[in-house]
């Protein structure tokens, strides 16, 4: 295993656990659901809201495709190799394109969460409230901008907060977009 595969499979395992919400060492449907009800609820939205309803529908065809990757059908549960083999071929194997395609949905969601002005890129000060969301202290958060406004124009478009997920996850950046 190489370096970036170490990373990866450490912070996928943390996520695993993260997202395991009732602890039960699988992760179902259920639980991308109460993941996205927190974070929904971070940001003041209700369950009923537009935005909290896009976030849930992110997150649950991100599970679907998991699930569907693992072998398990579309409401099947996923174990903690599964999550990680699943997810290791997207970010490994899949490449960026096929990445993107997954995870697009959840992070135009989280913009919509947390994109006052409603100009589709997330400012300094949106970033640092969504990080702060997510329990990243402002300090951290201003940092991170910086680093994931690779072109330095002040906003982030879908496509930074992408690219700044998967180098995360390849150990490049340390700040975790989601949570």
């Amino acid at each position: 295993m190489t370096a970036a595969t170490d990373i990866a499979n450490e912070r996928l395992r943390k996520r695993f656990a993260r997202w395991d919400q009732n602890s039960n060492g699988t992760l179902e449907q259920a639980d991308f659901e109460k993941e996205a009800a927190q974070i929904a609820r971070a940001f003041g939205k209700s369950a009923d809201s537009a935005e909290a309803q896009a976030l849930h529908a992110a997150f649950a065809g991100m599970f679907r495709h998991l699930a569907v990757e693992a072998g398990a059908g579309a409401d099947g549960m996923l174990s903690e190799e599964d999550f990680v083999r699943v997810t290791q071929k997207l970010m490994f194997q899949d490449g960026e394109e096929a990445f993107n395609t997954v995870l697009g949905p959840v992070m135009r969601s989280i913009v919509g969460l947390c994109d006052k002005n409603a100009d589709g890129q997330i400012n300094a000060d949106e970033f640092v409230a969504w990080l702060g969301a997510v329990g990243v202290d402002s300090t951290q958060a201003a940092d991170a901008f910086r680093q994931v406004d690779t072109n330095g124009n002040g906003e982030l478009s879908i496509e930074e907060l992408l690219e700044a997920v998967r180098n995360f996850h390849f150990g490049r950046l340390e700040v975790e977009l989601l949570g």
